[in-house]
């Protein structure tokens, strides 16, 4: 039982670039004794009794904002959800940074922050004294993601380590696989992203010269052999136009199909985000299958952010 963040030497949760593999570590062993709670079927604990979470989302979500309301009232500690995007303070012209200094002089303990701005979270967390937890910040990282992908991947082999992992779609717009590869090679794993050069982020060269990552555009190249495929939700909304020929030679080329999956490894295992286009990024029949970890996933998510709501709001009084 692990009472205080002892690793992870801020007060925040902000990515996984600047997480060693002991933090990551420490997190996932957390997580995984949160996941038996949920499983228990006794979904109560009064471990962050007395404390508050607000939920600050300048971003549509579902499952993000759910699963960590949920992972917060499962603690005990009360839960604030808001839509700042649509409020009152944004449409008469409060900046981020007073929204988010507004919510801490009301003592909230910890701040969940999505924005379309990469560093968004980063910038405000070095002026409030609340703890803040990255929950997707544009193009950049989304931490928790990760390490719920990361949880799922371990219960299932038992270890991250000399996994392969294949990674496959729209790279450009996914904060979820530049935190995959932070976090998987970190902890061992192998990872292949395939995708056209059209949806390929700025920095690869660099990302493959620091990390256990391959870059692919033939995405059979990728599959080969690897343990997990993850398939990636093509962001048209973050598109201008011409990135790719259409939708049906996208799927015919990176949709994770029977096809692709049989250049896998025999048992090979299914992941994605979420939320899901069928037919595009996955077909049904793989999406439905018993391979599929896509529900495990929502589950480990919840466990996920029950342990870093649990570990920042238990290490307030020790680090400054």
């Amino acid at each position: 039982m692990f009472d205080i963040f002892s690793l992870v030497k801020t007060k925040d949760l902000l990515g996984l670039k600047e997480l060693t593999a002991d933090d990551i570590n420490e997190i996932l062993e957390l997580s995984a004794e949160m996941k038996q709670l949920l499983l228990s079927g006794h979904k109560k604990s009064s471990r962050m009794a007395g404390k508050n979470v607000a939920h600050a989302f300048y971003e549509p979500s579902t499952r993000t904002a759910v699963s960590f309301d949920e992972a917060a009232k499962i603690l005990g500690a009360v839960s604030c959800g808001m839509s700042v995007a649509n409020s009152a303070a944004a449409n008469k012209g409060e900046n981020l940074m007073d929204t988010a200094k507004v919510l801490s002089a009301m003592k909230f303990d910890v701040i969940v922050i999505r924005h379309q701005s990469a560093g968004a979270p980063h910038f405000i967390a070095k002026h409030v004294k609340s703890s803040i937890v990255n929950a997707g910040d544009g193009r950049n990282e989304h931490p928790t993601q990760a390490l719920l992908d990361m949880l799922t991947i371990k219960e299932k082999f038992g270890t991250l380590k000399g996994l392969k992992v294949a990674i496959v779609g729209d790279v450009k717009n996914s904060r979820v696989a530049r935190s995959n590869i932070y976090g998987l090679s970190k902890m061992g794993a192998e990872i292949r992203i395939a995708c056209p050069d059209t949806l390929l982020f700025s920095g690869s060269e660099d990302m493959e010269k620091n990390y256990s990552v391959k870059f692919f555009t033939n995405a059979e190249d990728a599959v080969r052999d690897a343990d997990v495929v993850m398939a990636l939700r093509l962001q048209l909304e973050r598109m201008s136009g011409g990135l790719i020929p259409s939708i049906a030679e996208y799927h015919a080329l990176y949709g994770v199909d029977e096809r692709l999956m049989s250049f896998a490894k025999k048992g090979a295992l299914v992941m994605h985000p979420g939320p899901v286009n069928r037919g595009i990024e996955l077909a049904t029949s793989v999406m439905d299958s018993e391979r599929s970890l896509i529900d495990e996933q929502v589950t480990s998510g919840v466990a996920v952010r029950m342990a870093v709501l649990t570990l920042l709001t238990g290490c307030k009084e020790v680090r400054s």
